[in-house]
């Protein structure tokens, strides 16, 4: 569960950076079930905020179980990043999680110049300085930087994307390989998609480097339509359910 709703803040692309995928109002939720079992909601919204004296998106993530999966193993996470409007980069994040007990709290701070970011864990009361790599990402940001990427439409079967990104204290390198397209169901009709493989670090949010796929749809958006993590036994998912403030039309097949 914990897993999923990570996914989904990390997704529900250092070329030349267009913003034009997204602006400020856009908000997307989505439902997270295993099978018929509905197991909780993420949601991601755009804000506007100022940092250094500059415009910069606020994004905010929040991830919840409910029903009797919150009786199972409660999760309440609360992910934020704030990145420059022009280059994708980001200026501060904030992660508070509470997962089944497992807590963080922590908040981070970027030096783009120096190329360092200076984590402050409140919970522990530690302050830590780390050196990144130029353009380095992190786990909300990346999801924005990788919608405006001007590589995705170019990218054959098998391509991939690399981007460097710090989370957990510590830079991992994520690739994000294109599988191709299909056209694929949801709530709101049938909807043309790009498939996803994201390749992560195993051992660290997820058990194994495969074992998520996402669509994203296949248009101006680059909205995710769906996030599917495997199981041992079955696998869980998350559907959008809900948008709005979209920059762009969102292109529906059929109904």
């Amino acid at each position: 569960m914990k897993k999923l709703i990570t996914a989904i803040l990390f997704f529900t692309i250092c070329n030349v950076y267009s913003q034009n995928a997204f602006s400020t109002g856009e908000y997307f939720k989505f439902r997270i079930h295993y099978g018929f079992i509905n197991a909780g909601y993420a949601t991601l919204e755009v804000k506007d905020a100022v940092r250094e004296n500059k415009k910069v998106f606020h994004v905010v993530g929040k991830g919840y179980t409910t029903g009797a999966a919150k009786l199972f193993f409660k999760v309440k996470d609360d992910y934020q990043s704030y990145f420059d409007k022009e280059t994708g980069k980001p200026y501060q994040f904030i992660r508070k999680i509470d997962e089944g007990g497992y807590t963080k709290n922590q908040e981070g701070f970027f030096n783009q110049s120096s190329n360092t970011v200076t984590v402050n864990d409140y919970k522990n009361d530690t302050k830590k300085t780390f050196k990144v790599p130029e353009n380095v990402q992190d786990i909300v940001s990346v999801f924005y930087y990788l919608r405006n990427h001007p590589e995705v439409d170019d990218l054959k079967v098998g391509g991939f994307i690399e981007v460097d990104m710090f989370f957990d204290e510590e830079v991992t390198k994520f690739k994000l390989k294109f599988l191709g397209r299909e056209d694929i169901k949801t709530k709101f009709g049938t909807v043309s998609a790009m498939i996803f493989r994201p390749y992560v670090q195993a051992g660290r949010v997820f058990k194994e480097e495969e074992s998520l796929t996402v669509w994203i749809s296949d248009d101006g958006n680059r909205i995710p339509l769906r996030i599917k993590a495997d199981l041992a036994v079955g696998s869980l998912k998350a559907d959008l359910d809900e948008f709005k403030g979209l920059s762009h039309s969102f292109k529906v097949k059929s109904r």
